[in-house]
């Protein structure tokens, strides 16, 4: 059975399981207009919305905080999730990063500890994504993770969503550019 509650450490980043006293510190990190440009719920930095997406976040079980490891700062958060999944496979999303991290390998990194952490139980992870979510649609075909044939509509804050789903094999995962990151773990 997977944890879906890890503690993950990375040289780079640190995964901590979420708890209700993250709220504050996640809050400052997501109230960033900027995060959520091109984002489908592109009002998730307003606080009653980022309210519904922090209390679903801890009630799914499965929701971890990203924290630099220098500073102790959380930096964003994603989770594991089983609702959408077909046997063999768990869901990582609802992930976000804030912007001074864009463009590093933080996301990269996270992925990686995530991703392989689920592909020691699991057969397959699987990410869903808005289909005019362009940034994160790039960013997970830059891990290695493929487009399915698999759709979904999604009832977000802004209305009805369709949502692509991309998967990542255990396969995959070994041959493409997070098996590095993964390697790098602390344990």
């Amino acid at each position: 059975m997977l944890d879906r509650q890890p503690t993950l450490h990375h040289p780079a980043l640190t995964l901590l399981p979420a708890t209700a006293a993250d709220w504050p510190a996640l809050f400052a990190a997501a109230h960033d207009p900027g995060i959520w440009e091109g984002h489908p719920a592109n009002d998730r930095w307003q606080e009653p919305v980022f309210r519904g997406f922090f209390d679903e976040g801890l009630a799914s079980g499965g929701m971890l905080v990203a924290v630099e490891p220098d500073s102790g700062a959380i930096i964003g958060s994603s989770r594991f999730d089983f609702g959408r999944a077909q046997a063999g496979e768990v869901e990582v999303g609802w992930t976000f990063l804030v912007r001074r991290h864009w463009g590093s390998k933080t996301n990269h990194v996270m992925k990686a500890l995530m991703v392989g952490h689920a592909l020691e139980v699991m057969e397959q992870v699987i990410f869903l994504i808005g289909e005019t979510n362009i940034r994160s649609r790039t960013a997970i075909t830059r891990i290695g993770a493929a487009l399915t044939d698999r759709q979904m509509t999604a009832q977000l804050s802004t209305g009805p969503v369709t949502h692509l789903t991309y998967a990542l094999d255990r396969a995959a995962f070994a041959a493409g550019p997070l098996a590095p990151h993964w390697a790098q773990r602390l344990t």
